[in-house]
């Protein structure tokens, strides 16, 4: 059994789920952390660079307040996003048609992203900057532009354009450095 204060990312279906730090309240906007910030620090240096590289998205996702969850108000509907699903996923299918082992942006290597992932200058310039001052990996770099790709998919958009980048360096938040 994990103990309090101990390590123990949560893995399912290549997904994974950690606290902020030992005392789960970092980034809490309702309680208080009672953590050091070393130990916030160390705690977070147990998720090696190389294991995030490997992570596509890191999305914080704060608790929802009563007030959100007893609105009446409704986002998206579930119905409409599936058909966006399917829909960039057909797009993915053209796309790949014919190319052994390459079924969804997911599965691109590097002459792949190179050849499907061009970006227009603003877009280059974002992603530079991005990588320049997050100290992001080549790995990361890849990633990047895989998730893009399928943003702009999923916007139905032919181009990867710089808000698509944008959105998928947001996707990103363990690669910030976090300040404590």
């Amino acid at each position: 059994m994990p103990q309090k204060g101990v390590f123990w990312p949560k893995v399912s279906h290549g997904r994974m789920a950690t606290q902020p730090c030992p005392c789960g309240y970092y980034t809490d906007p309702t309680k208080e952390c009672t953590c050091q910030p070393q130990a916030i620090q160390k705690y977070m240096a147990k998720i090696s660079g190389p294991l995030l590289d490997r992570i596509d998205l890191h999305i914080e996702v704060p608790a929802v307040k009563y007030k959100e969850l007893s609105s009446k108000e409704s986002g998206e509907g579930s119905e409409r996003i599936r058909e966006r699903v399917i829909h960039a996923r057909e797009i993915q299918s053209h796309r790949f048609k014919g190319r052994k082992g390459l079924y969804s942006n997911a599965d691109m290597q590097s002459k792949d992203i190179r050849e499907y992932c061009k970006l227009d200058s603003a877009g280059e310039e974002l992603l530079k900057m991005a990588i320049t001052k997050l100290g992001l990996s080549a790995r990361a770099y890849d990633r990047i532009l895989k998730v893009g790709r399928t943003i702009a998919d999923m916007a139905g958009s032919a181009d990867i354009r710089p808000e698509h980048i944008s959105e998928t360096i947001q996707y990103r938040s363990l690669d910030r450095n976090l300040t404590v």
